[in-house]
């Protein structure tokens, strides 16, 4: 207790209980002195047992910046410590800048506690910004953990599949059943309308530049190719990451929450075996059908929009059509598909079993499940690209 009632003596004399001072001489007060640089509490008087107010500082200070001098105070106890942090609890919430180095050393330190647990407090003790290195070491260790996780989760899943091939996996053949019927037939609605929409503008688009050298009769090879070989993998990969990804990442993420993930865990069943496994193999198994279908769609828009706008005959169209089409541009298209649905399934999966535990959690793993995804499909479409060209695919 004595190290908390600390007394500071100017004069060297210790006080005693015994004594005797001068009461207006020792009367505790408080005055605000304004400097160029903000502004001087000056606290005076013996505090002990006594209480007095500490108006507020001027309004001319300068950017909250405080300093208190006690030079002139002669001896305190908790009721200072208590009042002086009322009026400079506000200044610390506002990022106020309070040098407390002034004060008798306990009392410093009372002070510095209750200020740095304020919610936002200010610099009592502020620390140098970091420096540009530090930022950069920051956000290194940050994408290295990330990745880490990814590459993490990525073993997990090849692990869990050599499991399924050896016959020693948890996934349940009615799990794939359901995940291919939910993946598959109910996504052909939309990307049936989506296909025969941007089909129509490839068509409408292409024809229309290549009517004005006279050549609409290639309008069968722009679209066959382009929508075989790019258009329909790409125009899946993307609804299935915003159909198909999020409702992974949605589903898994919410049993997360619940504590259902690890009950699966407990109950000595893999979660990815249960859970992540019968969604790969299912976009595995669909992705190059719904390719398939969505290429289809595209050749057929194709051809009403020779026919129908550019006087095309019906049957020069299907002969040209099929004269461009060759196995390498369709085998080209349902590679980039299946690659297309199968990292829509990591990423779902991924930000599925990566999310917190809560409801902003879950909706913040959907939407990184859906961006991540599309990332994904633009880097590898690239790459993919590039590989075909180079090897004359």
């Amino acid at each position: 207790m004595n190290g908390f009632f600390m007394r500071d003596v100017p004069s060297g004399k210790a006080l005693s209980g015994t004594m005797e001072v001068n009461d207006g001489a020792l009367a505790p007060g408080a005055r605000w002195v304004s400097n160029g640089d903000g502004c001087v509490l000056e606290l005076h008087g013996a505090w002990r047992g006594r209480r007095a107010e500490v108006s507020a500082p001027p309004a001319t200070r300068a950017a909250g910046n405080v300093r208190i001098d006690a030079t002139r105070l002669h001896s305190w106890d908790a009721g200072l410590a208590s009042t002086l942090w009322h009026r400079l609890e506000p200044l610390a919430r506002h990022e106020g800048d309070v040098d407390l180095s002034g004060l008798p050393e306990g009392l410093k330190q009372i002070l510095a506690l209750a200020l740095a647990a304020a919610p936002t407090a200010a610099n009592v003790t502020r620390l140098p910004p970091p420096g540009r290195m530090a930022r950069l070491g920051a956000w290194v260790t940050a994408s290295w953990a990330q990745r880490r996780k990814t590459f993490t989760f990525l073993g997990e899943v090849l692990l869990s599949l050599g499991r399924w091939c050896r016959g020693r996996s948890d996934m349940r053949a009615a799990d794939l059943a359901w995940q291919i019927e939910q993946t598959g037939p109910r996504s052909l609605p939309i990307v049936a309308l989506v296909c025969f929409l941007v089909g129509l503008i490839v068509a409408y688009m292409g024809a229309a530049q290549l009517q004005r050298f006279g050549a609409q009769n290639y309008i069968a090879d722009l679209v066959t190719v382009g929508v075989v070989r790019e258009v329909a993998a790409l125009l899946v990969g993307i609804v299935l990451a915003g159909r198909v990804g999020a409702a992974f990442a949605a589903q898994i993420g919410s049993m997360r929450a619940n504590e259902e993930v690890d009950a699966l865990a407990t109950m000595g069943v893999n979660p990815v075996d249960f859970l992540v496994l019968p969604r790969v193999l299912a976009l595995l198994i669909v992705g190059p059908l719904l390719t398939a279908f969505g290429a289809l769609v595209g050749m057929a828009v194709g051809w009403l929009v020779a026919v129908l706008i550019y006087g095309v005959t019906p049957l020069e169209y299907v002969y040209a059509s099929m004269q461009a089409l060759t196995l390498q541009h369709v085998l080209v298209g349902l590679i980039k598909g299946t690659s297309y649905a199968v990292l829509v399934a990591l990423a779902g999966c991924l930000q599925g079993m990566s999310a917190g535990r809560s409801a902003q959690a879950v909706g913040d793993a959907t939407t990184a499940s859906v961006v991540q995804a599309i990332v994904w499909i633009v880097v590898v479409a690239s790459v993919l690209t590039v590989v075909f060209q180079r090897l004359d695919i």
